[in-house]
């Protein structure tokens, strides 16, 4: 097969400085197939070295790629209006935004923090908002565009993780309104969910820990980005859709309905009689989704943020 490739496109990577990091994945694949990358990071205290995007902007250009180092936020408008600007102003469009910034707090519901509850918020959900905002009038004239926004298993639900679960499945749901909007105007929208050793791994778990020394051994980061390239690419099929990427696997994520029951007269009793038969019995051919009661207890002891004045 011909070598896909990104030759005069611009990509904006959001959360892509530092190493390990899927983020850097992405951009480094990115850039080596030809696309000039913004990439975006505000820098981390979790990981073994400069956690910064001029970083990755210097390994770009060392291996003969294009890049542009950009240090805002995503988390509000006027942020994610500066990272547009970025590009612009750099290669004058933008063709492709993956949403790939976020933050974790692996805490029990009561003892996070609300403001941490609303970091979450601000950057993993409303973050993608507002880029695809900024990106949209854009990529609107020019009649084409590729978003991909980066979002996780624990939307499946697991246990330590309801407010980063809650922001991932509202990126789901993002996914699927902006890929309805945008299909008349050449803007294709999908979603994947990535597993990899990362910095968000080295910031909530010890060393010793099973999730620690698992995806450091079988998951790297780069074996996610062809994902995330496919979806970005003209080529791609599907707006809308949701892949599952990690350790070298790669599936379809999606939302499905079991045949039920239907009755006109419907009581609470007829729904316990049947309640096999509404949840798809073993006629089922769906492959359930379990729910994960959370890490094991080696998570990094929790600090919350400072309260912003």
């Amino acid at each position: 097969m011909k070598e896909l490739r990104f030759d005069g496109q611009t990509a904006i990577v959001t959360g892509a400085g530092g190493n390990p990091s899927l983020g850097r994945a992405h951009a480094m694949l990115l850039a080596a197939r030809g696309a000039n990358v913004v990439v975006n990071d505000i820098g981390s205290k979790h990981a073994p070295g400069p956690a910064t995007a001029q970083g990755v902007v210097d390994e770009i250009l060392a291996l003969g790629g294009q890049a542009v180092a950009d240090d805002n936020s995503v988390a509000t408008l006027a942020g994610a209006e500066a990272i547009v600007k970025t590009a612009m102003d750099a290669y004058g469009r933008v063709d492709i935004l993956v949403n790939n910034a976020g933050v974790v707090f692996n805490v029990g519901v009561e003892e996070l923090a609300p403001q941490d509850y609303q970091r979450t918020i601000d950057v993993n959900l409303m973050g993608p908002m507002w880029m695809a905002r900024a990106v949209w009038p854009i990529m609107r004239k020019q009649a084409y565009g590729r978003i991909v926004n980066i979002t996780s298993g624990s939307m499946y639900g697991f246990a330590l993780q309801a407010a980063y679960a809650a922001s991932k499945g509202g990126m789901w749901g993002l996914t699927r309104g902006l890929a309805a909007e945008g299909e008349r105007y050449g803007i294709k929208v999908n979603a994947l969910s990535p597993g990899a050793f990362t910095r968000m791994v080295i910031g909530s778990q010890e060393e010793d820990c099973k999730t620690f020394q698992g995806t450091k051994a079988f998951m790297p980061a780069e074996i996610v980005s062809p994902g995330v390239a496919f979806l970005c690419h003209e080529q791609c099929p599907v707006t809308g859709e949701c892949l599952d990427v990690m350790g070298g696997a790669a599936r379809r994520t999606y939302m499905a309905w079991t045949d039920g029951i239907r009755d006109p007269e419907l009581t609470i009793e007829k729904i316990a009689e049947r309640w096999d038969e509404i949840m798809g019995g073993a006629s089922s051919q769906l492959i359930p989704i379990a729910m994960m009661d959370g890490f094991e207890r080696h998570d990094k002891p929790y600090v919350p943020s400072p309260v912003e004045a």
